[in-house]
């Protein structure tokens, strides 16, 4: 299984994640992103990571998404409730 890794950009700044996660696929790494910002922005807040970037890279260090903590806020309140259960890859 492929191993990602979720490393948060703040302006110049990196936050290395030097374990990764073993995940099926990079839908299911979007998935986990998503989840891992919105925690992150319940703990930290909102107001400096709302310029924050996830970048979620491979075992080669390709970066595989980059997932802006925005996009995140934007995607929670703009999902439809009936689409709520169905899988969709934004990348």
């Amino acid at each position: 299984m492929p191993r990602y890794f979720f490393n948060t950009r703040i302006g110049n700044e990196v936050i290395s994640d030097p374990e990764g996660e073993e995940l099926r696929n990079p839908d299911r790494a979007w998935e986990v992103a998503r989840a891992m910002i919105l925690e992150l922005l319940k703990i930290e807040g909102m107001e400096d990571l709302m310029r924050a970037v996830l970048e979620v890279t491979d075992d080669e260090g390709e970066i595989v998404l980059e997932f802006p903590f925005a996009e995140a806020i934007l995607d929670e309140t703009e999902t439809p409730a009936d689409d709520a259960n169905i899988p969709v890859t934004k990348h």
